[in-house]
């Protein structure tokens, strides 16, 4: 086989192996291996040949039914892209919390919660909302989650509530849309009420720029 050929057959099963994941990640309850073969159109040695490398890199297990499900390699890997990502996100932020005279944040799923990836608050106001990076709170309520929700369901604009996760305090969340493997968005919260037109305006514009940073 020459070099050109090997290269392909490595790059096809290099983008097997991704398909592989993406499908067992999108699958809640796992998938067999003959279900994996279906979805794939390849036969089930190649699919068990693909399990094999990726559990030993703990990017796979097998459950105690022998379904495929990820592995905690794949939340190593999630974990260090996080800093990537806050980084990523900053200078949108930045404009957003200046803008808007609120903390901004920018908020992502994991494990099933929403939970603050990256947090600024605005330089010129007199007081403004504590928002601790790293703070998790459930998907159903608060601006942040709603409008995760939202993206799941297809909506793009921005979300507003009141009170949900702290008295007293507003919040106008958009999605972030576009960027593979993530759920995320991008919102403000504020002690006094929010103009939704104009902050709703002023988050779209900033969930957008930074689903083109982090694409």
């Amino acid at each position: 086989m020459d070099t050109a050929a090997r290269a392909g057959e490595t790059a096809q099963t290099l983008d097997r192996g991704l398909r592989l994941l993406h499908l067992v990640a999108d699958a809640p309850g796992g998938l067999t291996v003959t279900e994996a073969a279906n979805r794939l159109g390849i036969g089930r040695a190649a699919v068990y040949r693909l399990v094999g490398a990726l559990t030993d890199h703990g990017m796979l297990r097998r459950d105690g039914e022998g379904r495929l499900r990820l592995g905690a390699g794949v939340l190593h890997l999630a974990r260090r892209a996080q800093p990537l990502l806050a980084e990523g996100a900053l200078p949108a932020l930045r404009r957003l919390a200046e803008q808007a005279g609120a903390t901004a944040h920018l908020t992502v799923v994991e494990g099933g919660e929403g939970v603050a990836l990256a947090v600024v608050e605005p330089s010129w106001t007199s007081f403004h909302v504590a928002y601790r990076t790293g703070s998790r709170h459930p998907l159903e309520r608060g601006a942040a989650g709603r409008a995760i929700l939202a993206g799941r369901a297809g909506a793009t604009g921005p979300v507003s509530t009141s009170g949900e996760l702290q008295s007293g305090a507003y919040g106008v969340a958009a999605p972030v849309l576009g960027v593979p493997g993530l759920e995320a968005s991008v919102g403000v919260v504020s002690l006094t009420p929010l103009d939704v037109t104009e902050v709703g305006a002023q988050v779209s514009a900033a969930a957008e720029s930074i689903a083109a940073a982090l694409s």
